[in-house]
């Protein structure tokens, strides 16, 4: 707790303050008790069922089914229980909970009070399709909204990044997700309050729960990768100590350049992939000669400049990177067509190792090595502005000027200062064939 900023706690604390002014008129209510104590212990159920599938997220269909059915109050007191009780891996456990628990009250209140507007209730009754969709769809909206809006608000105390970045993406991407929830909770809500009444409404739960499987499936499968993606990392880290720490800067700076040109948020973490592994291939070369302290015989080159085309025989079966395997291949390649393995000019070269290119010139020249002290940040910009052009792409080199003029640049050294050698003199060469 103590390791939670007091801003967070205090909106937090917000949060949970509007979420009992939901429930305050509960009392004055007519509430069908009976029908929020099913839907919630059923909710609870299913966030029970989620962990143990170690899918991350909320089993929307019952909390919205509770705002198509349920008057505000009741629909709110029906997310309570299963956010209270599911469980929670990272600390503080208690806060999160809270958190979680009154978000999706004030959600689930919003969307309640948008459907009962909006005359969705005497849709619901009357099954009047597809009358019943333009309410449904509008509470599904504000649900949206809501969420976002407390996500980005949180990540922006947590982060201390700008208000508009930290909701940026925010609403698109839950948008298509919580509207197929939203669907399932209305066909629970007319199945319930049909004839044949809620055990025919929880027959919408068996297909939700296969495609939720098979999502959590997805998820596992993505978890696995990440885990080789860093088991990768450091080995490469392990066999080259001047080097430790690099491909999560190289990482870091990709990301800063790919968010100054406007990506969206799929594509940056994809860079951030491709910055990260960019040097896996050095797991082919000899270790002697990655550890080389004077200059590289022309055969010794040789040999380094295969690490490129080594990194994308390891990680070109890894599906889920895209784009990342094309800047692995030739984040070596340079505009005037000097560069390796291929010798590819301007815009043949990939976007993605264009953009990784830059990042690793940058942070190998502000890192220090077995064979030079690193440069001030300032020294490393003018080369890379000196360079663009005919090694690197002007716009690559621009956007990351820009990052850090907004932003700053802390690199750490990539060995222990006690222990980093004198500086010795540069390799003679091609400039960045050590990178």
């Amino acid at each position: 707790m103590e390791a939670v900023p007091a801003r967070v706690r205090a909106y937090v604390a917000c949060v949970a303050v509007a979420a009992l002014l939901c429930l305050l008129p509960l009392p004055a209510v007519r509430t069908p008790w009976w029908e929020v104590a099913l839907l919630a212990a059923l909710s609870a159920g299913c966030e029970q069922v989620a962990a143990r599938w170690r899918f991350a997220g909320t089993f929307l269909p019952v909390l919205l089914a509770g705002a198509f059915l349920l008057p505000p109050p009741a629909a709110a007191l029906v997310a309570l229980p299963g956010a209270l009780l599911s469980p929670v891996e990272q600390r503080p456990r208690g806060l999160r909970r809270v958190w979680r628990a009154a978000q999706l009250m004030v959600g689930v209140w919003a969307a309640a009070r948008v459907h009962g507007a909006t005359g969705g209730r005497d849709a619901v009754v009357a099954s009047d399709f597809p009358y019943a969709l333009v309410p449904a769809g509008a509470a599904v909206l504000v649900f949206c909204l809501v969420l976002s809006l407390l996500d980005g608000g949180i990540l922006a105390l947590a982060e201390r990044i700008p208000v508009r970045r930290a909701w940026r993406g925010l609403f698109p991407r839950s948008l298509a997700p919580v509207a197929v929830h939203g669907l399932a909770g209305l066909m629970m809500a007319v199945l319930w309050r049909s004839p044949y009444g809620p055990v025919a409404a929880l027959l919408v739960l068996l297909p939700m729960c296969v495609s939720w499987w098979v999502f959590a499936q997805y998820h596992r499968e993505r978890a696995a990768h990440q885990a080789t993606i860093r088991a990768l990392v450091q080995a490469v880290d392990i066999k080259d100590e001047y080097t430790r720490g690099h491909s999560e800067r190289v990482g870091q700076a990709s990301m800063m350049i790919a968010r100054e040109l406007g990506m969206d948020d799929a594509r940056i973490e994809v860079l951030r992939f491709a910055g990260i592994l960019h040097d896996v291939g050095k797991l082919g070369v000899p270790t002697r000669l990655l550890r080389k302290d004077g200059p590289l015989t022309p055969q010794e080159r040789r040999i380094i400049e295969l690490h490129p085309e080594y990194g994308h025989e390891m990680v070109r079966g890894i599906s889920f990177l895209g784009e990342a395997r094309a800047a692995v291949l030739h984040h070596h390649e340079r505009l005037d067509g000097s560069g390796y393995p291929y010798g590819l000019t301007g815009g043949q070269i990939p976007e993605s190792a264009r953009v990784v290119a830059v990042a690793d010139a940058f942070d190998a020249m502000t890192s220090t090595r077995s064979y030079r002290r690193a440069r001030p940040v300032c020294a490393a910009l003018e080369e890379l502005q000196r360079c663009a052009g005919s090694q690197f792409d002007p716009r690559m080199v621009t956007a990351l000027v820009r990052a850090l003029s907004r932003h700053g640049w802390h690199p750490a050294v990539t060995a222990d200062e006690p222990g980093v050698p004198r500086p010795r003199p540069a390799v003679t060469g091609r400039p960045g064939v050590r990178r």
